[in-house]
């Protein structure tokens, strides 16, 4: 979410302000190490590639710790998937997306 830009929901302003300045800092150096494929691209549209292209790597990152046992599951047309296996480190398992696009507190 807050690669994204997305639901920064810290709810203190000059934290806020700070860590935007930040990003936007690091995805306009992105941008321009990358100028030949991302000139014509907005910063959120810049941040939205990262994300595409660095997502499963962020998801091994966050689950590096998860215990063998450890479960995440998703529930979707009353069908429950879940994945275990270190939570997010199956070599054959795709990275969950299905909370990309809902707000983090309506999440937990």
């Amino acid at each position: 979410d807050i690669v994204r830009g997305k639901d920064l929901h810290l709810r203190h302003e000059p934290g806020i302000q700070h860590l935007e300045k930040r990003l936007e800092s690091m995805f306009e150096k992105i941008q321009k190490n990358n100028n030949n494929k991302l000139s014509n691209l907005s910063t959120k549209e810049v941040r939205e590639y990262w994300w595409a292209l660095n997502r499963v790597q962020v998801w091994k990152a966050i689950t590096c710790k998860a215990k063998e046992g450890d479960i995440y599951s998703k529930t979707a047309n009353g069908n429950t998937t879940l994945w275990n296996d270190n939570c997010g480190h199956h070599v054959n398992q795709d990275v969950p997306t299905n909370l990309d696009y809902v707000p983090q507190f309506l999440r937990w």
